[in-house]
This record gives C-alpha cells, sequence and structure tokens, in this order.
C-alpha cells in the first residue's frame, strides 16, 4: 500500500507548504480534505472561459453551462448509486441538505406525538433541524444512546423503535467526533421494519468508502462537497423520488416553478422543485470532477490505505505518555480523538499547529456526543489516503514534545 507522494504532491500541492517554518502536517480532513487540481481547474475554467446562468438561457454560454451542471448531477448520481438524477438535489451542504429535508419532511408527514430518533453521537446539524421542526409540528426528539465505547446501542435502538410511532430516524455513517463507523445497513433495516423514514448524514463517507444508497436502503442521504475533495458551498440531498414527488419545496423563487400568478403558483418537476434560484453552478461542476478523482483513485486503494494508516495512527496516539484516545468502537474510521492529562485540547492543538501540524480541537459540533463521553472537549486527528505513516511518527513526536511544554509550565505556574 506504498503511495506515490511526488505524483499526490501534484495533485494536491498544499501537500507541499510549510507553516511556522515547518512541513505541513493536514491532519483535519474531517474538517475539510485538500482539493486536487481537476477540481481547482473546473472551478477556474468555470469563471474564465464558461461563465453563466443555467436553465434560463437559450444562447450558448447559458446552454454550455446547463449542459455541464447536469452532467454533473448524472455523474453524482452514479457515484451514489441513486436511481435517478430526478432523486438529486444540490444545496450549499449537508447543513442545508437535513435543513431541507426536515422542513419538507415534516410539513409532509410530521404530526403532534410522532416520534423522530436522532443518535446521541450525530452533528448538530442532524440534531438542531429536528428539534426545529418537532417545534413547529408538535412530534418529539428522541436520544438512540451510545455503549461506553462510543457506538450505537442497537438493543437501546430496538427497544425505541418497538415503542412505536417513530416516524423519522436520523444517523451518521461515520462519525465526524469519535471516527465510529456505524453498521448503517442494519440501523436502516431496523428502521424500515418499523415503518420510520431513515436520513443518513454521509459527510465523513464521501472521501473514504464506497456509497450505495440503494443497497443501504435509506429514503435520504446528505453530504457536502469540501469533504470529498470537492469545493465548498455545495452539497447534496439524495432522495427516493416518491418521496421527493409528495414533499412540498423548501423554498421559493425562480428556477423551481412550473407557473406563477398571484392567485397560484405551480411547482416545476424533480430535481428543480427543490432548487430555488442560482445554484452553485461552478461549485457543482467541480463537485463532478471530484466524483471522477475518486473514481480514479478507487474505493479499495482508498478504504485499505486509510485503514493501514488508522491502524499506525492508533498505536503511535496510544504510545505517547498521559494521552487516551476517547471511545473504543470495534470499527474505526482514520479518525482519532484524543485527551491529555493535564492538557486542554485547545493548548494542545496551538502547540501542534506551531510544530506544523493541523488538528481539530473543541467539541466538534456534538456536544451531547462530547458530554456522553464525560468530556467537554477533545483533540481529533482526521487522516485521508494523501497522509503518510512517516507524518504519523512526526506527529506522535511533536504530540509528545507539546505535552512536555505544557508540563512544564504547569510545574512552573
Amino acid at each position: 500500500m506504498k503511495i506515490d507522494r511526488q505524483a499526490l504532491e501534484k495533485d494536491f500541492p498544499q501537500l507541499t507548504r510549510c507553516v511556522h517554518g515547518l512541513p505541513l502536517i493536514y491532519f483535519d480532513n474531517g474538517a475539510t480534505t485538500l482539493k486536487p487540481k481537476p477540481v481547482v481547474e473546473a472551478l477556474e475554467n468555470h469563471y474564465r472561459r464558461a461563465v453563466s446562468n443555467v436553465h434560463r438561457g437559450i444562447h450558448y454560454l447559458s446552454e454550455e453551462a446547463t449542459d455541464e451542471y447536469e452532467k454533473a448531477r448524472e455523474r453524482i448520481a452514479q457515484f451514489i448509486g441513486a436511481q435517478s438524477s430526478r432523486e438529486i438535489i444540490f444545496t450549499k451542504g449537508t447543513t442545508e441538505s437535513i435543513n431541507l429535508a426536515a422542513f419538507s419532511l415534516g410539513e409532509k408527514y410530521l404530526r403532534k406525538g410522532d416520534r423522530i430518533l436522532v443518535s446521541t453521537m450525530e452533528h448538530h446539524s442532524n440534531l438542531v433541524p429536528w428539534q426545529m421542526v418537532a417545534q413547529r409540528t408538535g412530534a418529539q426528539v428522541e436520544a438512540i444512546p451510545l455503549t461506553d465505547g462510543g457506538e450505537i446501542d442497537m438493543e437501546a435502538y430496538k427497544n425505541l423503535l418497538e415503542g412505536g410511532g417513530v416516524v423519522l430516524t436520523a444517523i451518521c455513517s461515520i462519525s465526524n467526533a469519535l471516527g465510529t463507523i456505524n453498521p448503517t445497513r442494519k440501523i436502516v433495516a431496523l428502521a424500515k421494519e418499523a415503518g420510520s423514514y431513515v436520513l443518513v448524514d454521509g459527510a465523513q463517507s464521501m472521501a473514504h468508502e464506497r456509497v450505495d444508497v440503494g443497497e443501504m436502503g435509506c429514503d435520504f442521504f446528505a453530504f457536502s462537497g469540501h469533504k470529498m475533495f470537492g469545493p465548498t458551498g455545495v452539497g447534496v440531498l439524495y432522495g427516493r423520488e416518491k418521496l421527493l414527488e409528495e414533499m412540498p419545496p423548501y423554498q421559493g423563487g425562480g428556477g423551481m416553478i412550473e407557473m406563477v400568478s398571484f392567485q397560484e403558483t405551480t411547482y416545476g418537476d424533480l430535481p428543480h422543485k427543490f432548487e430555488a434560484g442560482t445554484p452553485p453552478i461552478a461549485e457543482v461542476i467541480a463537485l463532478g470532477k471530484a466524483a471522477d478523482y475518486i473514481g480514479g483513485v478507487g474505493f479499495k486503494f482508498i478504504e485499505e490505505r486509510e485503514r493501514k494508516l488508522a491502524a499506525h495512527l492508533e498505536k503511535k496516539v496510544r504510545a505517547v505518555r498521559g494521552v487516551t484516545v476517547v471511545g473504543h468502537p470495534s470499527r474505526r474510521a482514520a479518525i482519532m480523538p484524543f485527551v491529555a492529562t493535564g492538557a486542554h485540547p485547545r493548548d494542545l492543538a496551538t502547540l501542534l499547529d506551531i510544530k506544523g501540524v493541523a488538528v481539530r480541537s473543541g467539541h466538534h459540533c456534538a456536544m451531547p456526543l462530547v458530554k456522553r463521553m464525560g468530556h467537554h472537549s477533545w483533540a481529533r486527528a482526521s487522516l485521508c489516503f494523501y497522509n503518510t505513516e512517516e507524518e504519523i511518527d512526526r506527529f506522535a513526536e511533536a504530540l509528545g514534545e507539546c505535552l512536555d511544554i505544557l508540563r512544564e509550565e504547569g510545574k512552573a505556574t
């Protein structure tokens, strides 16, 4: 599983950067991945040569932009195993995708007393929108408990479903804060048996494992472009066509209508019914290129490579004196949450940055999860296939040095 680092550095020039006079070690891929040249070139090409609005003009540039935009939709549908490009709605990101689903599903299907199950490990983006729709409709949000190891408690989950009245179940495929890889198909199957719709937050999956929404069986699947080597400002909501046909629009405006009068407005066909206004055109086109790039690398290579990196990272981090890895799920992605005795995660991340290492610290937009695991915050190293064992070794060394500094300062005070 050796990688051609020189070739990767040509694709991802940011890998060659120095920060604070040291070579960058980018271990914050959970927040956003780096962008390969084909994605950057697609953005530049659109703004340099092909800039125009889509679906509105009949002139050459508009038709060219529309063609590229809709080709990207078809590519994304193929990439995630959707039955039709009509099931692909472009949004600003995972957050807007989930808000769209929550609003429109709530308008159509949720009523007072209905139950919404949300796992305790969810990002706020897959919790707060359901709380908002519950307040509006009279439904209630209930937490799916976790085990001490940071996995969904499947027995507790089954018991919640058996209580009846569950209209929607919301889970993530991979936890952004813990790295737990959930048994998504099993979770979805149990929900469907209980008559529940299911939304899966797939933001952390798209760059790291093959996704097939048909095999998964979910009703909705949400993700962001910027976490799969694409640009910021674009995301996707996959929805089953029958459901999307029945659900009301999330926003109103140009592009999503059929006929408008002061007496009545009728809405356009899918997917445009949910895409009011001018969409993120260049970003959508570049997202299609990101999918092409991932396809070129291949998920078989990515998954095997990242399993090896994750194992090496865990071994090295656990060997650092005073460091505790948070949680112990049976399956973890290349995401390593950790705390250290006598060191606040923010101080640790700040010192690591000075040593050229980019990690994240805080509650990771998952406050209920962090509290459940017995912490206020932690630091997180999140890897991608372009990272190396050598970078992990340097990170572990830098981590030990930072802790020594913090311990010495603690003695001095």
